[in-house]
């Protein structure tokens, strides 16, 4: 027990795996306790508010066949997909020069700060007023609630950078420009991937706003449409598959970054 309040303490891999999943199975637990009992004025919690997870589970291929679950999908990592795309475009070069340049920092910092205390539910008449009811307008929701996020943590990944690359660099007549490519942008580099994964995962909890309103397929329209007029159990198997969707993508973005930056492995 003395050892479970070790400060900073580290486990194996296969006790790191073990502790993980205690509060899943909790969860899991508690879940099933307040929702067991085949008499529905037995459970302590209403099937219309919250079904078991033995129904959430039976409802799977109700889903795939009448709920259209691959098509949703499909349509939403699609969603997700391109406004991480476009807020990288936006993001990375804007992130880069505010990291490098302090004049470039001192421009836009005030904007990157209030962007960040922005709701982000607010975006959604907002981009409704400016692209309309279609994908333009989901695809450019998703690319400003990514920018506002990832903006800062660009910025911190290249003020994270030691100035003694850069003096270094300097001594040995290197350009600014050279600095910026050859010696900011490749250490930093890594902080970014991580910051741009992080990202991602965060993009899978806007989607329900993204696909709100107007949407002809996706996983927020079919919780939408759960919530509004059943079955209950498609809107939480949804925003089950929401969550192992955000953690698969992680585990792919850290899979690719291992390949990426293999200096970075832990031995």
């Amino acid at each position: 027990m003395k050892n479970f309040f070790e400060i900073r303490g580290t486990t194996s891999h296969t006790w790191s795996i073990v502790l993980g999943t205690i509060p899943i199975i909790l969860l899991i637990g508690v879940w099933w306790y307040i929702t067991a009992g085949d008499v529905v004025e037995e459970r302590i919690v209403s099937p219309v508010t919250l079904p078991s997870p033995w129904e959430v589970l039976q409802s799977i291929p109700s889903l795939i066949t009448k709920g259209k679950l691959f098509e949703g999908i499909a349509a939403s990592f699609q969603r997700v997909a391109i406004g991480f795309l476009i807020a990288v475009a936006a993001a990375l070069p804007l992130g880069i020069l505010m990291g490098s340049f302090g004049k470039f920092k001192q421009m836009f910092q005030p904007v990157a700060v209030m962007s960040g205390y922005l709701p982000i539910a607010a975006l959604v008449p907002l981009t409704l007023s400016w692209f309309g009811t279609g994908e333009e307008q989901k695809a450019m929701f998703l690319a400003i609630a990514f920018f506002v996020y990832l903006l800062p943590l660009i910025v911190k990944s290249m003020d994270k950078v030691d100035d003694v690359y850069i003096q270094t660099a300097y001594t040995l007549g290197a350009s600014r420009l050279h600095i910026v490519a050859k010696v900011l942008c490749p250490i930093a580099f890594y902080d970014i991937w991580n910051a741009a994964r992080l990202a991602f995962g965060v993009g899978w909890t806007y989607i329900i706003l993204a696909e709100i309103i107007f949407s002809e397929a996706g996983l927020g329209q079919i919780i939408i449409i759960a919530q509004r007029r059943g079955p209950r159990e498609y809107m939480y198997l949804v925003i089950i598959i929401i969550a192992l969707l955000a953690w698969l993508t992680d585990l792919l973005f850290g899979f690719i970054g291992r390949f990426l930056f293999p200096y970075k492995r832990k031995v």
